[in-house]
């Protein structure tokens, strides 16, 4: 058995971020396949439910016939599966660990069932930033437009992903020191009964329309929980979205044959993907992560998942930004807020201004974001 006790890993140099810098606004070509080409009724119901929303509307095709939509349509976040390059594909730097840390997406046209979704993708900009978690670290922001078959527009978006020093992040990374030293939770059957309350009593707008003049500035919405947090759940998600590197046997020895940095010796000494921090917890250590964590973009859909519930089958979620602020290692909960900041008009377009937080059972915050919504109007 290597050890791994032992292993160094690269370090960002100067002359790789001049060319990386070199690739900004060069168009990414579609050699990167995605895991979804389609909206099928299928892939549509499997990324819901790798974010454990059963909306009828994604999911049952019975009910959405009998909305405005005539059928079922996809969740925003559904797009996640149909571009490697939101969801966290960088190029350049190789051997630097990957954190997908956010997006800011705009939605135009809703993806209807059987749809095709092609891209347009390319580097925006390269960011150095000094941080508590490894030091120095470049923010790789990527913008991605989708379209459908017939050439529309449905959606656009910015995301962006750090790249840090696994040793350096590791020895002398200072943001989860307290964690570290933390023995394991383990919850009371009285604590998981308390946040399974959420869990039974989460509403589902649905049919019911949610008009804007009910709408008043400084409401909450329903709280969400999502979590206790497993590496099951984990793989959940990655059934659904795909993941950047998860291959199999030959398409494995492919992909790390064409790109030797992404195959990292595993204990055995075989080459695996550097995804594997999502569920193996020695490794995740190594990148100097608290535990085999979630991912970016399974986050960030949790926060649309509360706007999608709380606008109702007639509503269409125009923008929404995420920030992620820490990692949610596996064994955690975490409890999304949220509370509308204002409501106006714009465009002949009436819109509430959403703003998001979640925390996790220690009131750590997780992550922030922020949500557009059109809404009905009785006018």
């Amino acid at each position: 058995m290597p050890d791994t006790t032992e292993r160094r890993f690269p370090k960002i140099t100067e002359q790789g971020l001049d060319l990386l810098r070199k690739r900004i606004g060069v168009k990414i070509g579609t050699t990167i396949e995605p895991w979804c080409h389609e909206a099928t009724r299928d892939n549509i119901r499997h990324y819901a439910h790798g974010i454990g929303d059963d909306n009828p509307l994604w999911c049952v095709p019975e009910y959405a016939a009998k909305t405005s939509h005539g059928g079922i349509i996809a969740l925003p976040s559904f797009l996640f599966s149909t571009s490697r390059i939101i969801s966290g594909y960088v190029g350049g730097l190789p051997g630097i660990h990957a954190m997908w840390s956010g997006a800011d997406w705009t939605w135009h046209k809703a993806v209807r069932r059987n749809d095709e979704i092609s891209t347009d993708a390319w580097l925006k900009d390269v960011i150095e930033h000094n941080t508590r978690f490894a030091g120095r670290a470049v923010q790789q922001i990527y913008h991605v437009d989708f379209f459908n078959q017939h050439g529309d527009l449905v959606a656009e978006a910015d995301s962006w992903c750090f790249r840090t020093e696994r040793d350096h992040a590791r020895e002398q990374g200072t943001k989860y020191q307290g964690l570290k030293a933390r023995p394991v939770r383990r919850y009371s059957d009285a604590e998981l009964a308390d946040a399974y309350k959420l869990y039974a009593e989460e509403q589902i707008r649905g049919a019911t329309p949610r008009y804007w003049q009910d709408v008043a500035e400084g409401e909450a919405l329903p709280v969400m929980l999502k979590g206790p947090m497993t590496v099951t759940g984990f793989i959940a998600y990655a059934q659904g979205w795909g993941g950047l590197y998860i291959r199999a046997n030959k398409l494995a020895w492919k992909l790390i044959d064409a790109h030797p940095g992404t195959g990292i010796k595993n204990r055995f000494g075989i080459p695996d993907c550097p995804e594997r921090v999502h569920w193996e917890e020695e490794f995740a250590h190594e990148v100097g992560a608290p535990g085999a964590y979630d991912y970016g973009p399974e986050r960030c859909s949790w926060l649309t998942h509360q706007l999608t519930n709380w606008m109702g089958d007639d509503g269409f979620l125009r923008r929404a930004t995420c920030k992620i602020r820490r990692h949610n290692p596996a064994g955690d909960m975490l409890f999304i807020r949220g509370k509308v900041k204002r409501k106006y008009v714009e465009d002949d377009r009436h819109l509430v201004e959403i703003e998001q937080e979640a925390r996790n059972q220690d009131d750590e915050l997780s992550i922030l974001g922020n949500g557009v919504v059109e809404l009905p109007s009785r006018t």
